[in-house]
């Protein structure tokens, strides 16, 4: 019983550190940053293609692969059901804008569609704490 109390305490020091060192090897965000999508708005009825812009307070935006403090780039959750892992590349699940793009053009089928703005370090990964939009709901006509 003694070495299995052991083992317990020694897996979740262990589980527990390479938490801390996750973290640790992120980025950080700026105090206060936010994501935000500037159009189109929560709630708009809109035809396709939609234009929608981005927007960042607190933080500025550069290119992937840009190393300097309190940047990144964006990334576009369309329809999502749940952000990806907040301490891992963002893949596939979402659009990347590596160039530094703040709008894009969407092609979206008739009907409702929710959209994200996930910020990315210069390696797509989120900072920490994440920089991350509300959702916006639109409808497509």
């Amino acid at each position: 019983m003694k070495h299995f109390k052991t083992a317990v305490i020694c897996a979740l020091a262990l589980i527990s550190f390479n938490a801390l060192a996750s973290d640790a090897a992120r980025t950080p965000s700026a105090k206060g940053a936010t994501a935000y999508i500037v159009s189109p708005a929560n709630g708009e009825t809109v035809t396709s293609p939609v234009k929608v812009v981005f927007g960042l307070s607190g933080m500025g935006v550069a290119p992937a692969g840009t190393e300097k403090k309190h940047t990144g780039h964006h990334h576009l959750l369309v329809d999502g059901k749940k952000l990806p892992a907040m301490d891992k590349r963002m893949t596939k699940e979402v659009k990347h804008f590596g160039g530094g793009q703040t709008e894009t053009m969407l092609e979206l089928a008739p009907g409702k569609h929710t959209l994200q703005l996930i910020l990315g370090d210069k390696g797509h990964v989120p900072h920490q704490p994440p920089v991350v939009s509300e959702v916006v709901t639109i409808v497509v006509k």
